[in-house]
């Protein structure tokens, strides 16, 4: 179930800051990270767990890799230094991508979900709301390694988390709306609580393996935190709630 769509029928606002979002991510990838070739200006700006619990910078040594089923070998680089503080990695690793498949799937989904809750929540509330979701999901990642005693020097980025956030803000926002999806060969319109409970409900189990000590690359505690945070969250952003101001309750027009 790979949703690729949804009901925009009552948007009013120009999502400029989920476009913009978009952009970033896709001029970090291609002209930064040169399309993931980069290596140097990957392992220095991606959120190393180790990092942020010291909050010290840490430059290791590149190590070369066997593949053993086919026997070649590479090299893997260490990390490299970080021209800024450790704990801004936290925001930088945010706009940043593996490769061409871990871009086009975050951007597909933002480009599904962000626009929905950017026409709710205003822009700048939008804007302020991915990036608590985005600090808040890494944050997860970084004590839940730690927790688990599992190797802290392992580099990690990616949009994902925000992302997450904000699949967590539609499922609360908008629970009933129709959300197109694949489903084998077939489009198919389902209610959001589906599609985005059925997702949520595979990091979950997907990210089970981690307490066997098991990984296959996949941060799902970024996903899991950053969905969780959106859902606790978004109300507290909700332009429709009201807020106070002056001593006056006043909407964010």
């Amino acid at each position: 179930m790979f949703p690729i769509s949804d009901d925009n029928s009552d948007r009013h606002l120009t999502p400029y800051v989920n476009y913009i979002f978009i952009a970033i991510n896709f001029f970090v990838f291609i002209f930064l990270q040169g399309m993931g070739t980069n290596y140097l200006f990957t392992y220095a700006f991606s959120t190393v767990p180790a990092e942020i619990l010291t909050g010290t910078d840490i430059v290791t040594a590149g190590e070369i890799i066997r593949d053993p089923n086919t026997g070649q070998t590479f090299q893997l680089p260490g990390l490299q230094v970080t021209p800024i503080h450790p704990w801004l990695t936290i925001i930088t690793s945010m706009f940043m991508h593996g490769g061409w498949g871990h871009i086009l799937g975050n951007m597909l989904f933002l480009w599904i979900f962000g626009d929905n809750i950017e026409n709710r929540l205003g822009h700048s509330r939008y804007f302020t709301f991915y990036m608590v979701c985005g600090i808040l999901a890494s944050l997860s990642h970084v004590f839940l390694t730690a927790f688990l005693g599992q190797n802290t020097e392992i580099p990690s980025l990616g949009a994902s988390g925000a992302i997450s956030g904000v699949m967590g803000g539609y499922l609360i926002l908008f629970p009933r709306r129709k959300v197109n999806v694949l489903l084998i060969r077939f489009i198919v319109a389902v209610p959001a609580i589906v599609a985005l409970g059925m997702w949520i409900l595979f990091q979950i189990i997907s990210g089970m393996g981690m307490l066997g000590g098991q990984s296959d690359g996949v941060a799902y505690a970024a996903h899991i935190g950053g969905f969780l945070a959106g859902m606790l969250l978004v109300k507290l952003f909700d332009r429709g709630q009201g807020f106070v101001r002056d001593g006056l309750l006043r909407r964010d027009r």
